[in-house]
């Protein structure tokens, strides 16, 4: 088993911070992980990507990707931006997009592989409801993580919740906590392609 994984979000959205709590995560389920920022000259707002990979074996691959077997949307307005077409979800991969409820998914803005499911969850709403909100931005990483746990059923709840716990500590990582397991309740699968 070897996933490799692209979280594609927004500066202050905390995709880079997902990356390091996943990796986290992985470990409490006893995988092989690692998880690596890109940085340029972003700022908050800017597109941002960071990267994980996770395996049952020793990784010994570094290094970026383009093709990866999930997707994690932190911000669906990414694809009216026409960045997330950029990566390619390879055949039986996955897509867990942030994006409201109503949101009707343009396929054409994403370069898919076959057997590909879509999963959505509102992040950005858990995140304003749970208060975890930064210079006026939802911090929708810990979100995304519960979304990812549900999708993929890799790494449980549990283990995510405890890696979000131990990553912030204290009162904000319980809030944190809380908010991925919000996710992963409401999360649905909403295509397959």
């Amino acid at each position: 088993m070897f996933y490799e994984i692209i979280f594609y979000g927004r500066g202050g959205q905390g995709g880079v911070t997902a990356a390091n709590i996943l990796v986290l995560a992985a470990m409490y389920q006893g995988l092989h992980a690692q998880g690596f920022p890109f940085f340029g000259a972003e700022r908050r707002g800017a597109p941002v990507m960071s990267f994980a990979r996770l395996s049952d074996k020793p990784i010994l691959k570094h290094g970026m990707f383009n093709e990866a077997d999930v997707l994690i949307v932190l911000d669906y307005r990414l694809a009216e931006m026409g960045v997330l077409n950029k990566v390619r979800v390879r055949d039986n991969g996955y897509i867990v997009l942030n994006a409201p409820d109503n949101y009707e998914i343009d396929l054409s803005k994403y370069s898919l592989g076959r057997n590909v499911e879509i999963y959505q969850v509102d992040a950005t709403k858990i995140a304003i409801e749970n208060k975890l909100v930064v210079a006026g931005w939802p911090v929708v990483n810990t979100s995304m993580l519960g979304a990812f746990s549900k999708a993929i059923n890799l790494i449980n709840i549990d283990n995510i919740a405890k890696a979000v716990k131990n990553y912030f500590g204290g009162r904000i990582g319980e809030i944190n906590a809380h908010a991925s397991i919000q996710a992963f309740e409401k999360t649905k699968l909403v295509l397959k392609v």
